[in-house]
């Protein structure tokens, strides 16, 4: 039996009695939130945010109850597809001097918000002490047949872990549990095809789950047997049987014949991507991406900023679609700001590669807008892990972008972290995409870190030249205009490619 006070001892679920009160209460109408616990805010979204474009279909969405996840003879493909229900979480805080019990807690606090975003019910959570997990069973078979005890004790039917699990780690510890077990990167994956709605954002999370499914395929009972081979299908009988495929052989080619035709349909739409992107590059115009964890704010902070009327929720990967909208500066300057998908830690390798075109928005981008929750136990630990996903895409291109960071959610973050964030990074402006507060200082500074025409000249165009004149002011930064017998007379600043184009008129 275990000592109450043993270090080994699983932490149970005193860290999720308040897990759910951000998420769960949403769902009853109730926007109040567990600030303390889970630093996220909620406000009616109406009333500062635009029109909320999906709120209603995503509120429709309900999790249908009473479907059995017991293992019985069916696919890995097969039921993979089973709706998450009730819950046990399980993690390991991999005691090596560098990650705290906090740390531990906050992610399983975390995977707890993905489980409610995922629109399953939370039991329970566990978190097992050991120096690495076990390579086995992850927790370790002591602590698996405890797991097993809970699970049943809760009339649970799923087992989320908080990491990724090998598919020998899996099969071991549903074996023990006798429930369905997924982990981390499952999860993540099943929000994503939740929530992509656009034709390539359903694509590459296909991709993804493919990539992630295909050495993780199971089969039980007669599902391993072989199919007929040969020509025998065609009834032509002796001699022209074959040994055939296994059900997981046919799953097997079948999920790489649909991966290569979703690697080259997603090509085809990176095509499209890159051409609107020239497009705007070949009108000079600068592009901020809004880069942040999820649900950080980036979707109200970019409503707040243009009126995009982008759809804001409370809950994890509430947009995975990227979002392009138009803004101005004050004096007269175009740029672009572009929303995407919200960074997670651990975000799945499978997730970064299929969402690699979307993330370069990111990094070819001529600014990064980094959005951070002042509110969250650990915003030191968001920053770090967008700053690795980051790191992974166009060989971490976007990590030498000015930056600015932008920490949300002011009305209701600690003063002290906020002072603490202001120390630790450059370029930080605090705004509460909520009230308003700090939005006119943060516009100020995205202007100021924009761009700008560097090449001083001082030309005269005849006034048959009318559309030079039009891209100058489009174009470049005008100093001073003065119309003449000869023409215009303008003292500008320009980039290279406008002053080839006024080098003949220069006074």
């Amino acid at each position: 039996m275990t000592h109450p006070h043993d270090p080994t001892a699983p932490r149970r679920s005193s860290l999720l009695d308040r897990r759910a009160a951000a998420l769960a209460d949403d769902r009853d109408g109730d926007t109040g939130r567990d600030v303390e616990e889970w630093g996220s805010w909620g406000t009616p979204a109406d009333d500062v945010d635009g029109d909320q474009l999906e709120r209603e279909e995503r509120a429709a969405l309900r999790r249908v109850r009473g479907l059995s996840t017991e293992l019985e003879d069916v696919t890995e493909v097969e039921y993979r597809q089973l709706r998450l229900e009730r819950v046990v979480l399980a993690g390991v805080w991999a005691d090596d001097g560098q990650t705290t019990a906090e740390d531990a807690e906050n992610s399983l606090r975390e995977l707890a918000a993905l489980a409610e975003t995922a629109g399953s019910e939370v039991l329970d959570g566990l978190i097992q002490r050991r120096l690495k997990p076990d390579p086995a069973t992850y927790l370790g078979s002591g602590k698996a047949k405890e797991l097993a005890d809970i699970v049943a004790a809760e009339g649970a039917d799923t087992v989320i872990c908080d990491g990724e699990l090998g598919p020998s780690q899996r099969r071991a510890l549903e074996d023990i549990v006798r429930v369905k077990v997924i982990d981390r990167t499952a999860l993540i994956l099943d929000i994503f095809a939740q929530h992509a709605k656009s034709k390539e954002g359903r694509a590459q999370v296909e991709l993804a789950q493919l990539q992630y499914l295909l050495p993780r395929l199971r089969g039980w009972g007669e599902s391993m047997s072989r199919q007929a081979g040969g020509r025998v299908a065609g009834g032509e009988g002796i001699g022209s049987r074959g040994p055939g495929e296994t059900k997981i052989e046919l799953d097997r080619r079948r999920i790489n014949t649909r991966i290569a035709k979703l690697r080259r349909d997603i090509a085809a739409m990176k095509t499209v991507r890159d051409t609107k992107r020239s497009s705007r590059r070949a009108n000079k115009v600068p592009s901020v991406a809004i880069v942040g964890y999820t649900n950080a704010g980036k979707s109200s902070l970019l409503n707040r900023l243009t009126g995009a009327g982008v759809l804001v929720q409370n809950q994890l990967f509430a947009t995975l679609d990227p979002t392009v909208r138009r803004a101005e500066t004050a004096d007269g300057r175009v740029y672009t700001l572009s929303d995407t998908v919200g960074f997670v830690r651990h975000l799945p390798h499978q997730l970064v590669e299929a969402f690699r075109s979307t993330l370069e928005e990111a990094a070819q981008a001529d600014v990064l807008l980094h959005v951070v929750d002042g509110s969250h136990p650990d915003p030191e630990g968001q920053i770090a892990a967008v700053h690795a996903v980051l790191a992974e895409v166009d060989e971490g291109a976007a990590l030498h972008l000015p930056e600015i960071i932008a920490v949300n959610k002011a009305d209701i973050a600690d003063p002290e972290v906020l002072d603490r964030l202001r120390r630790l990074h450059d370029r930080v402006v605090v705004v509460s995409a909520r009230t308003g507060a700090g939005v006119d200082e943060l516009v100020a500074l995205v202007e100021e870190v924009l761009p700008r025409p560097e090449i001083l000249v001082d030309v005269l165009v005849p006034y048959s030249r009318g559309d030079l004149v039009a891209r100058l002011h489009d174009e470049g930064e005008v100093l001073a205009e003065e119309h003449t017998a000869e023409g215009t007379r303008l003292s500008a600043k320009v980039d290279p490619e406008l002053h080839g184009h006024l080098a003949d008129y220069a006074v």
